[in-house]
């Protein structure tokens, strides 16, 4: 009896799983375009952020943490301001994240020459986390390339930067 019971929720689940997929599919392939371009930008956001935060799951951290390191790792040490221009991120948002990666103890804030900014640099533990999630994060780059293509992810990365560019 017991057994039966799990074939049950087995078969249940794989039934789910499979209908899950089938509808997704199906989504995907009769998405259109939004009459906005905010609400298009916004939705392939979400929809890529996701895509990201499933590969990095497995170590604790989420895009938006990572992106951060990335930025660290790339410029070293650097104020708030300049990180937030950088990224195109508000002030308080900014603020925010730098806490969560300062109390995980992966990023240090040390005052800078003018006692009213200071800078930002990766502790030794967040270089080694960023090194920790490069593998998981690749793994998510390697899937929108493989879907996108080459040559639309290049375009892609232009295209965004130039509305990014634009819009601050």
């Amino acid at each position: 009896m017991h057994s039966g019971r799990i074939l049950d929720n087995t078969f249940r689940t794989d039934v789910y799983t499979y209908c899950m997929a089938e509808s997704l599919k199906q989504n995907r392939l009769t998405l259109s375009a939004l009459p906005c371009a905010c609400a298009n930008l916004r939705r392939a956001a979400r929809a890529v952020t996701r895509l990201y935060n499933r590969e990095l799951h497995s170590d604790g951290i989420e895009i938006t943490q990572f992106t951060l390191m990335m930025a660290l790792k790339h410029v070293g040490e650097i104020s708030q301001g300049e990180l937030g221009e950088i990224l195109a991120l508000d002030s308080t948002s900014l603020t925010r994240m730098l806490k969560l990666l300062k109390d995980h103890g992966w990023v240090q804030a040390k005052e800078g020459d003018d006692r009213r900014f200071r800078l930002f640099r990766l502790t030794k533990a967040g270089r080694e986390k960023f090194r920790q999630c490069v593998p998981h994060w690749k793994h998510a780059e390697e899937h929108l390339r493989a879907a996108l293509g080459e040559k639309t992810m290049g375009e892609l990365g232009t295209a965004l930067a130039e509305v990014t560019r634009v819009s601050v």
